[in-house]
């Protein structure tokens, strides 16, 4: 029972591998992106102790938690409960918050209902999210949202001609019949002539009966003003219909800060209960750091016990590096990252043993000093008795593993293979990718070019940097640095284009893309395949698209068919009659050089360098490949791409670019060492083309090879916010001061 062993396991490219995983030991899987780390870990192992965990739930319980679906593996013995914290941003709502989603809040609100004067009731009052503690004007939001009248109606026009411009209100459109059939209004008047009692019931009036309908208004039916009947439809609940009206309704709504409550989303009563001077709002606003040194002011007997376990969740928060968030932080605006710490911080405070520990590439967004408190929380998670897995790429992970599987050799089908598995200690001597790394003593860039002109930036003070001077050079590449919320997104993200707006932000959002996108339509080369196999069979080009002729008829061209079993869990299945092609069977007789469009569309990038000849295609696919993207398949679809390959993605846009200004987010997201290679190899042409390369990295490879260094800190949110170093790295070395330094230091052996 000391291993968990995998015996066969074929998902994906897995090439039919068994192996030992050591339990409760730390075990990272390494290996180039597309050689099979994830479908090991996740889509194998963390997918069967899912499955096999789910199933010993009810129902009604099994509807609700996490399904990662069944893997291609002949079995896997002496799994345990798995916890899988992977870098999928946590989401949520306007009432979902730091504090919410780590359980602070909830000890906050216990302590304010025993510590806090005047007594108001017990802690479920202070919730924002409870009717007894919010406030009524903004139901515990903060902020009120209202219509924007000049952009919702056209004053020129009638009812019956469009003046309502949004959907459903239109001409036709099943909402306007309220309107139109009231009685109230001549619907061939311009509304630019109503008179003041006919635009208070047309855009004010409470729901009522009208008195003079039409004849067609139902029985039951009662007429609502437009601004009441879009704030309750639209603004007040979430729904689907509301969401898929996103667009519009960003067009004619106006969001404020609650008049009442001033953001607080608490109602008089309660925010009148206070401990040493501050409610629990103003607790909320502060940071994590802020709010840990004001409990620790706090003394009580009494309450000892629950001061302790707030200190105790506070330092957890801190020690994972997230000392710069507020609890009244939205959840929906944290980073993949900082998603993930949070999904940490909530299991550190658990006694549970014997648990299986799933981590996604937590290294991602942290800059090396975080990752020493990221290592010991790991450590720690191990030391209470369980197991945990680690998919990594960033060295200083990979060093704290009791043992390492390195994947690979290459990707895609070249990879799905064991190429080593043992100690850390013996990795260099490997054959694979990963152990050629470590074989390699890192070196900094001994000439980096110099540039004679700057782009500057004066005073700036957003956020918390402290009224920056500094000077970029232009034409080269400049590497900012710093701890994770030091002020290096809000300098080079957001100030850095307020003074030169024609820069260029490449980060890793998604793409504006549906769920049929794919690689080649992103390239703009579907429609040339798409000709190709027309013009060589004499057929029309639209039998090969799945988006029209070429449609398998059963899923649509979807590829897949969903199957909704009630309570039970859903099942996804490829379509059994195109075989999870999207296409009709008979488009496959036809083909271009004895290849199909399904066996086009499966190609890798690398393969179809072989297959495709022509400049057009060389060009897209030598990008792809010197970006060590080489393992994607030509149809694979937008929506699956992760983070770091959206944005390199997106970089293939800006090669053929010259002079400008281009920022990169953090650009070695999900690459391993030697991919990291190939970056720097297409950031020097990107430069090389006369373009200035301003690159936010935490990658030590990276950082080592910048022209120019400017690192932000020294520490976190009210302790970042300054210029600590700007210059080239020989001299960012001898800097005593900059923890970046230490850690380049280190890195390369000095």
């Amino acid at each position: 029972m000391k291993h968990i062993r995998v015996t066969n396991a074929r998902q994906n490219n897995l090439k039919n591998i068994s192996l030992q995983i050591p339990k409760n030991k730390i075990t990272v899987f390494t290996g180039v992106s597309g050689s099979g780390k994830s479908s090991l870990v996740f889509e194998t192992i963390g997918a069967e102790a899912q499955r096999q965990f789910n199933e010993t739930q009810g129902s009604f319980i099994r509807n609700r938690l996490q399904h990662i679906g069944i893997p291609d593996v002949d079995k896997i013995d002496n799994l345990n409960v798995p916890i899988i914290i992977n870098q999928k941003r946590l989401g949520g709502n306007a009432r979902s918050t730091v504090g919410t989603a780590t359980d602070v809040y909830a000890s906050l609100r216990l302590l304010f209902s025993r510590m806090g004067s005047p007594f108001v009731g017990y802690s479920n009052v202070f919730s924002f999210n409870n009717p007894l503690g919010m406030c009524k004007e903004c139901e515990g939001l903060g902020f009120v949202q209202t219509v924007r009248i000049d952009t919702l109606i056209d004053k020129h026009k009638s009812l019956n001609e469009g003046a309502i411009m949004f959907p459903t209100f239109q001409p036709g459109g099943w909402r306007l019949t309220r309107y139109t059939l009231s009685g109230y209004f001549d619907n061939d008047k311009k509304l630019e002539h109503y008179t003041k009692e006919e635009w208070n019931i047309l855009l004010n009036a409470t729901e009522h009966k009208p008195k003079n309908p039409n004849k067609e208004w139902g029985k039951t039916v009662k007429y609502e003003g437009i601004i009441p009947r879009i704030e309750k439809a639209f603004l007040k609940k979430q729904s689907k219909e509301n969401i898929s009206r996103k667009e519009v309704l960003k067009n004619i709504v106006i969001t404020k800060t609650c008049p009442l409550c001033n953001g607080q989303r608490l109602n008089d009563k309660i925010s009148s209960c206070k401990i040493n001077g501050k409610n629990i709002a103003e607790c909320a606003t502060l940071s994590v750091d802020e709010l840990l040194e004001f409990i620790g002011s706090l003394q009580s007997s009494s309450f000892a016990i629950i001061l302790d376990e707030l200190k105790k969740k506070l330092q957890n928060i801190v020690q994972i590096g997230l000392q710069y968030l507020t609890l009244d932080r939205r959840t929906d605006t944290l980073s993949g990252g900082e998603s993930q710490r949070i999904k940490m911080v909530r299991n550190l405070g658990n006694s549970l043993t014997d648990l299986l520990y799933i981590f996604d590439e937590p290294s991602i967004g942290l800059h090396p000093k975080d990752l020493q408190n990221i290592s010991s929380i790991i450590k720690q998670i191990r030391d209470k008795g369980n197991t945990v897995l680690i998919v990594e790429h960033d060295p200083d992970l990979i060093k704290i593993a009791d043992w390492v599987v390195d994947m690979g050799p290459k990707s895609g089908r070249k990879g799905g293979e064991v190429i080593y598995e043992g100690t850390f200690e013996n990795l260099k001597n490997s054959r694979g990718k990963t152990g050629l790394y470590f074989a390699k003593i890192p070196k900094i860039k001994d000439k980096p070019r110099i540039s004679n002109e700057y782009l500057q930036i004066r005073n700036a003070n957003l956020y918390n940097l402290k009224n920056i001077q500094i000077e970029i050079p232009k034409n080269v590449i400049t590497v900012v640095t710093g701890v994770a919320g030091s002020g290096k997104s809000t300098l080079i993200g957001k100030v850095l284009p307020k003074f030169y707006p024609e820069t260029t932000i490449i980060d890793q959002s998604l793409f504006a893309a549906s769920i049929r996108s794919n690689l080649l339509t992103y390239l703009g080369l579907s429609d040339d395949i798409r000709k190709l196999f027309s013009t060589t069979n004499h057929v029309s080009d639209r039998l090969f698209s799945r988006n029209s002729e070429g449609a398998c008829e059963n899923c649509k061209g979807i590829g897949v068919v969903k199957i909704d079993l009630a309570f039970m869990d859903d099942v996804e299945q490829p379509c059994e009659v195109c075989i999870g092609s999207g296409f009709k069977p008979q488009v496959l007789t036809y083909q271009y050089n004895n290849k199909n469009i399904v066996e086009i569309m499966d190609m890798t990038v690398e393969e179809a360098v072989d297959f495709f000849r022509d400049d057009r295609y060389q060009k897209s696919f030598d990008t792809l490949l010197q970006l060590g993207l080489g393992y994607l398949t030509l149809g694979q679809r937008l929506s699956s791409f992760s983070g770091g390959e959206r944005q390199r993605l997106k970089l293939t846009k800006e090669l053929k670019n010259s002079n400008k200004i281009i920022v990169l987010d953090e650009p070695s997201t999900g690459l391993h060492p030697s991919d990291a290679k190939k970056l720097l190899n297409f950031m020097n042409s990107i430069v090389h083309n006369n373009n200035t390369l301003i690159v936010i990295e935490h990658n030590l490879d990276i950082i080592a090879q910048a022209d120019w260094i400017i690192d932000i800190g020294p520490g976190a949110g009210k302790y970042g916010g300054e210029v600590v170093f700007s210059g080239n790295v020989s001299d960012l070395l001898k800097d005593p001061n900059s923890v970046t330094a230490d850690c380049l230091r280190r890195h390369i052996n000095l």
